[in-house]
């Protein structure tokens, strides 16, 4: 079982150079992190297999974090935005009904229909008596 690993070793040709189609020699952001924090050192020749679930679990549980913090955030926002068209429609109902009570008033009512001459009775009405 010695010879069983998750990473086998590729042989190269003694002129032939890892990265034949990169002309930079190596200069990309890859083998830059690898220089700066030697990861290769790290892990070895590959990552240990055994790694892997514990990993994926810790990021899947990263990402559902991630995800409740920005659906808690996203619901506040909302709920403050309800709460202001809440506010701003009480103010529209309260400004309506002020304004309802006035032009229902009485003497209101008599400015209105006075262009259709139908006048507002100045005595009392009359209560008909019948006797049987």
């Amino acid at each position: 079982m010695e010879g069983n690993s998750f990473k086998k070793k590729i042989k190269r040709g003694a002129n032939e150079s890892r990265r034949s189609g990169n002309p930079g020699g190596g200069n990309n952001l890859f083998s830059f992190i690898d220089k700066k924090f030697k990861i290769s050192d790290w892990l070895g020749e590959g990552i240990p297999v055994r790694l892997v679930p514990p990993f994926l679990y810790a990021a899947f549980l990263a990402l559902i974090y991630i995800w409740s913090n920005h659906k808690a955030e996203s619901t506040i926002r909302e709920i403050e935005k309800l709460q202001q068209e809440v506010e701003d429609l009480r103010a529209d109902v309260t400004t309506l009904e002020a304004e309802y009570m006035f032009s229902s008033k009485q003497s209101e009512v008599a400015k209105k229909i006075e262009v259709l001459n139908i006048y507002e009775i100045e005595e009392p009405p009359k209560k008909i008596i019948v006797d049987k």
